[in-house]
This record gives C-alpha cells, structure tokens and sequence, in this order.
C-alpha cells in the first residue's frame, strides 16, 4: 500500500475561518470609513460631507460604504453613536472612598474633558447638527439629540447622588447647568485650540457646579 504524503504548505481555510475572515475585514473596513467621515466632516461641515469625498480619503469604493450605510446622514449617525459609546464609557463618578463631594465633582469633570479630547467627534458634529434647521431633518442630528438626552440623565443622576437633599426643580437646574458650561467650554476650545486648557477649566466648572448645588441646598 501507498503511505499517504504528509501536508505541506498552506492548510486549506474551513467555511468558519472564511467566515471570520470575512466579519474581520468588515470590522475594520467600517472602521476606516468611520475614522474618514470624521476628517472630512471636521474639515468640511455636514454640507461638504459626501460618500464620494469619504470613499477618497478611506481608500474604499463607494459601494463598499454603501454596504454599511444606507447614505450620508446614516453614516454621519453611525460617527456620533461610535464616539458617544467611547465618551460615555469614560464617564463615571468616583466612589464615595474617593472624598468629599467636591473631590469626587472634580474628577468626573477631568474624566469627561479627557474623553471629550480624545473623542470629541459626537458632541462636534452633534452641536454643528442641533444648530441648523432643515426642512427634513438629518438622522444624524436626531440621534444626537438621543445620546444627548442619555448624558443629561447620567449627569442628573450624578447631582442626585451628590446632593441628596436636592428637590427635583434644583437638580434639573443644575443640569441644565452643567451641560450648558461643557457645551460652551467645549466650544471655546474647538475655537482656540490647545490654548484653552480643557481639563483645567472643567475642573473650575465642577467647582462652579458643585458651589451652586451648596447653595441650593442651603447648608452654606
């Protein structure tokens, strides 16, 4: 009898190794459209943003990008809902073993400025979006208006465990507050640049903040 030949070379791909091949590629292929959307959005607003600009800058075909978004303002939603996850995930208040009140306001502050640096893609195209009007309203902007009302109850529920004796009327005050200075001080930065020190100037916020809810309370 003939011994078989042992293998040599390349072992043949299963249908699952193709498969995860394939999800692999796909993975990264949205990411670089993604990471392209961005560019261009950032350079050129909403109007200036085109699948045809993005498919330049990513490298992909056009009908690549239309296999993971249906159009523009879906694929403009999809850069806000990636870079609200990402934020979102930074944003966390301390326990109470990390200090007073104060102490614990004032880190969250620098967690959320830190994040807004490193991924500050969903409040940029997010805020450019909420101030237009249009006479259909982009996708992109009604999810940034959803993820935005997400923040606003995350940051109520921080001021409520903050400053229990809080009523209800004091804590939507404050919020309110408090997502109007993020927004403004984002702002001033996205008009300065790196000379608005953004963690220095959240951290002031968080006193600012935190000095107000003391007040409300009345246990000055």
């Amino acid at each position: 009898m003939t011994r078989p030949q042992p293998m040599t070379g390349a072992q043949p791909t299963t249908g699952a190794q193709t498969a995860r091949k394939k999800r692999a590629n796909g993975v990264e292929s949205r990411q670089r459209i993604l990471d392209a959307t961005v560019e261009i959005a950032g350079e050129r607003g909403y109007e200036g943003t085109s699948i045809a600009a993005v498919s330049a800058k990513c490298g992909l075909p056009a009908s690549s990008i239309y296999w993971h978004f249906k159009d523009k303002d879906d694929l403009i939603a999809a850069v806000i809902e990636r870079s609200f996850e990402s934020w979102l995930q930074a944003v966390e208040l301390p326990g109470a073993d990390a200090g007073t009140p104060l102490e614990r306001a004032t880190l969250m502050a620098v967690g959320v400025a830190k994040s807004l640096v490193d991924a500050p893609d969903f409040l940029r195209l997010g805020l450019m979006l909420a101030l237009e009007r249009r006479p259909t309203e982009p996708r992109g902007r009604t999810v940034f208006l959803q993820v935005r009302d997400i923040a606003s109850r995350r940051i109520t529920d921080v001021v409520r465990e903050l400053f229990p004796d809080l009523d209800d009327a004091s804590v939507a005050v404050l919020t309110t507050y408090a997502v109007a200075g993020a927004d403004g001080l984002f702002i001033q930065r996205e008009v300065h640049g790196d000379a608005i020190d953004l963690l220095a100037m959240f951290e002031l916020h968080a006193r600012l903040v935190h000095d107000a809810a003391v007040r409300l309370t009345g246990t000055e």
